[in-house]
């Protein structure tokens, strides 16, 4: 598969993973975590004699987890190590599929937590062999609700077991989770909250009905192979979708209204670079692994500052460089000066075009506000989290937009 040599986090995890420890590991998108736990878990169920249920691994989207198994499929080819991707947001077919290959028994699951809880209720999945959870993107599962899940999931499990957890991110919340669930954990952080040195950040400043206008030129000034740009709703990805479908441009909306073969073959396009332009919302953000990503668009400023590093992170992926360009209105000056805290440093504000018409001027910003809304709104996440309750849920996601 052309590796050569571990990433940081591989060779802290690996050993660690080995020697059967219980881990957090902080680390930002890009950075080889997906294999730093899977090497080592596939290097274990070979030496397993018996074929049983070894790991689950929970993951916030379908997206993601379809790309862990599609890694399982590569890096265990000549393993013979089985593994079953379980996500909502398919037919019947695809729930009956997922029940048989469960039954039948793989070596490792990958799960959205909705949809394993309705396999988990109907008897499907036996984890009394389980030796091994793990929970990717961590901090991205509690902020979409999914806590109640984890833990009532976690209650079908061994007691005895590694438990590896692996985050972006590390919130209060994410640390009171890891005292419940793991075992005098093993910890590993690097470097969080920075971009990959080879992004060109950069800021335009303007009112509303600049932004369609100025994308436009953006896409066409410049021969972008691959491009991803981020909306703040599905309403806006459509909306988005339609004005950039009137160019030459080869664009498709990426959004839960999809069926999941829709999806499927939308990503695949990408992938294979059959399609030019992908809008989406933050659902795409985190865990798609494309490498070679030229530009990422901010059309909307993530209400997060750290959502902010994981969507430009999709561009300059294995030390390659890329764009990232965030469209900033009035109204989103201080997602900006929150983004500039976060990082560390200014991002440049861009010239705007002559054809787009004036400069945007803003009024100063007021003086205090949140440095970082995921802090001031980790009340609202506790509450939400209280409100859903999966077991009268059928075997849908916690967020439609999953």
């Amino acid at each position: 598969m052309g590796y050569r040599e571990a990433t940081p986090i591989q060779q802290q995890a690996i050993p660690l993973i080995l020697e059967g420890k219980d881990l957090i590991a902080c680390a930002q998108t890009g950075t080889g975590k997906t294999a730093s736990y899977l090497l080592p878990v596939l290097n274990n169920i070979s030496k397993t004699e018996k074929k049983h249920t070894h790991t689950l691994i929970l993951a916030p989207t379908r997206e993601l987890a379809q790309q862990i198994d599609q890694q399982v499929e590569g890096l265990g080819y000549f393993t013979g190590i089985s593994s079953v991707a379980v996500y909502g947001g398919g037919d019947g077919i695809i729930y009956a599929q997922q029940q048989r290959a469960m039954k039948e028994g793989v070596e490792i699951i990958i799960a959205t937590p909705g949809r394993l809880i309705a396999h988990l209720n109907s008897g499907t999945v036996k984890t009394e062999h389980l030796k091994c959870l793990i929970l990717d993107e961590a901090d991205r599962m509690l902020d979409m609700g999914f806590l109640d899940d984890i833990m009532r999931i976690i209650s079908f499990l061994p007691k005895k077991r590694q438990t590896l957890l692996f985050s972006a991110t590390m919130p209060p919340k994410i640390r009171t989770l890891a005292k419940s669930v793991l075992h005098d954990p093993a910890q590993i952080n690097l470097a969080v909250s920075q971009p990959a040195a080879g992004i060109d950040q950069q800021v335009y400043k303007v009112h509303d009905e600049q932004k369609i206008p100025l994308l436009r030129i953006l896409l066409q000034q410049k021969e972008y192979k691959s491009v991803i740009i981020f909306a703040s709703t599905k309403e806006k990805v459509k909306t988005l979708y339609k004005a950039l479908k009137e160019t030459k441009i080869q664009v498709k909306a990426f959004h839960s209204d999809l069926e999941q073969a829709e999806r499927e073959e939308i990503m695949l396009a990408f992938r294979n670079r059959q399609l030019q332009v992908l809008i989406g919302t933050d659902v795409i953000s985190r865990g798609i692994d494309i490498e070679g990503i030229s530009l990422v668009v901010n059309f909307d400023a993530p209400a997060d500052a750290e959502d902010y590093i994981h969507r430009i992170g999709r561009t300059a992926r294995a030390e390659t460089t890329g764009t990232a360009i965030t469209l900033v209105n009035e109204r989103d000056q201080r997602k900006l000066q929150n983004i500039e805290a976060l990082i560390g440093r200014s991002v440049p504000i861009m010239q705007l075009p002559a054809e787009i018409g004036e400069q945007a001027v803003f009024r100063p910003l007021k003086a205090g506000g949140s440095k970082n809304r995921r802090n001031s709104n980790q009340g609202r996440f506790k509450n939400k989290n209280k409100k859903h309750n999966s077991s009268t849920r059928p075997h849908g996601e916690k967020n439609k937009d999953v």
